[in-house]
């Protein structure tokens, strides 16, 4: 085993965040082949393979903080004996009729297998109601070698992203479901060859010379730079840095443009820069002046990029759409002064991050407020059920997410018994998860009433819709300073306009106002939490 480490990043550098790694755990590598990049606070760091073999574990992730000399990765250098296991390929073949007796029909369909057979990869289980996914991405080759539980490739459902681990340690021998496809349950993605991996390398010779690899580092050529404009693209395993790509797509800069100065001739970001400055520089040529024209309808449809919703998105349409064609929806309007709990909050905030691990927020108060307004109003926390209504004797309050790929509301169970502490620490969990893309569909069931913060991206005022079958919802909004009324003298109080959606067709118009008082006089005197008042 040969371990990875963090090289020595530069005088007076101590530490730098690992930013992307280029190999996966299981993936061979070759000797000085690029593993990971690094980021300190001047240069990008590449981390070259100290030895050839295979990627066994990845110790330091991508995001994370390591010193000089941190172990990075461990190299399993078992990968060295695949070359030489290419040499007795004839030796199989003439054992072959005394192998027959032991192998089933499926033997047949791996060339020149050590008797593994072939093991189909399925929908896994996608959760309550859900009877279909479409395959977002393969993260997979035909011909790749995989590990037993290494991710496959990504389903995505109406609620939530699957990932596909792979049954057993083999070689993905046939792609069923592409990407795009949509998969019913149960439905065959893939098969993997549980043959071990000679069966793969028996077939790579015939398209180049398999020790290629292991002659490379003998040569100078590995450590030259290539002349401007090649950029090493003359060497197939030279990938520019992501850094640079970025760079070059944000500047305009075509590849042929930059001449790379990192190993192999790679592009690395310090590289478009100067390329960028060098344009700037060269002289421009005289542009005539011409009189404006307005695009044609052909020329406008060239700059137009036509993407295919997710499936994520296409349920967030409907079931908005299907809120509003459904439920008599309603909202009423208030606000609230802020005064008494941003005090609350800035004189005890520190010991109570101290104490608890966790930061306190607004969204704590807020959650407290409506499960005791719920209390009162219980109608705001029932649902419908055909000619019933259903009151919830509890509350799993819904807190609505924003993320990359569109509105989630993960689901706080019993946050009618949790105290402030358990209730910031559930809301950062759910919400970091939800970023993540981690969220399961038991995390977004359930819920009985939902609130969405909409200050946190600057709005002023909105009407939140209802996420069914719930019949209340709870829209805040920005907290801003205004000159308000207090006792007969103007003052400047911070102020937030709060929004109720209603389903008016079980909470009247005095219930849902009734709601909202309670959670004002809450929030304007924290005190009435603490005595149930």
């Amino acid at each position: 085993m040969t371990e990875v480490r963090v090289p020595t990043l530069g005088e007076s550098v101590t530490e730098a965040t690992v930013a992307t790694w280029f190999k996966k755990p299981g993936d061979s590598v070759a000797v000085d082949e690029m593993l990971c990049e690094l980021e300190t606070d001047k240069v990008t760091v590449e981390v070259p393979s100290p030895a050839a073999g295979t990627l066994a574990d990845i110790v330091a992730n991508e995001g994370d903080t390591v010193g000089v000399d941190a172990l990075l990765a461990n190299i399993s250098e078992e990968g060295n004996a695949g070359p030489e296991e290419t040499k007795p390929r004839a030796e199989p073949k003439s054992e072959e009729p005394a192998k027959e007796e032991a192998s089933s029909e499926d033997s047949g369909k791996s060339s020149g297998g050590s008797g593994g057979g072939s093991i189909d990869v399925m929908v896994p289980t996608l959760g309550e109601s859900v009877s279909e996914a479409t395959v977002s991405t393969w993260f997979k080759k035909v011909g790749d070698t995989v590990e037993q539980d290494e991710m496959l490739c990504e389903l995505e459902t109406d609620k939530v992203s699957v990932e596909v681990p792979a049954p057993a340690a083999g070689t993905l021998s046939e792609i069923v479901a592409e990407e795009g496809t949509t998969v019913q349950a149960d439905a065959k993605l893939a098969v993997l060859s549980s043959g071990d991996a000679p069966a793969k390398q028996a077939s790579e010779p015939k398209g180049e010379d398999k020790p290629q690899p292991e002659e490379a580092p003998k040569g100078d050529t590995q450590y030259s730079t290539p002349p401007a404009g090649d950029g090493g693209r003359g060497r197939s395993d030279v990938e520019d840095a992501p850094s640079a790509k970025k760079a070059m797509a944000e500047k305009g800069v075509s590849r042929d443009q930059v001449q790379g100065s990192g190993r192999d001739g790679r592009v690395m970001k310090e590289d478009v820069s100067k390329a960028v400055e060098a344009t700037k520089a060269a002289p421009q040529k005289a542009e005539t002046k011409q009189a404006p024209r307005a695009p044609s309808p052909a020329e406008d449809a060239d700059r137009e990029e036509r993407v295919k919703m997710t499936r994520l998105r296409q349920t967030i349409a409907r079931r908005l759409k299907d809120a509003q064609n459904t439920a008599a929806m309603l909202t009423t309007y208030n606000e609230v002064d802020m005064t008494e709990v941003m005090a609350l909050r800035k004189e005890y905030k520190d010991l109570f991050e101290k104490k608890h691990g966790v930061r306190l927020g607004f969204m704590s108060f807020f959650t407290k407020a409506c499960c005791h307004a719920l209390k009162e109003v219980p109608e705001v926390n029932a649902e419908i059920d055909g000619a019933e209504i259903i009151y919830k004797n509890f509350v799993h309050m819904g807190i609505a997410t924003g993320t990359p790929t569109g509105l989630v509301v993960p689901v706080i169970r019993d946050v009618d018994s949790m105290s402030f502490a358990e209730i910031e620490g559930a809301i950062a969990e759910k919400g970091k998860r939800a970023r993540d893309g981690k969220l399961s569909m038991n995390d977004m069931q359930g819920g009985t009433f939902t609130i969405s913060n909409g200050g946190v991206y600057g709005s002023l005022m909105s009407s939140p819709i209802l996420n069914p079958p719930q019949s209340g919802i709870l829209g805040m909004h920005k907290i801003q300073e205004r000159p308000m009324v207090v006792n007969g003298e103007i003052k400047i109080r911070p102020m937030m306009y709060l929004a109720l959606s209603y389903d008016h067709r079980i909470v009247d118009g005095k219930g849902a106002v009734t709601f909202l008082v309670r959670v004002k006089e809450a929030l304007e005197d924290p005190r009435r939490l603490l005595m149930d008042l």
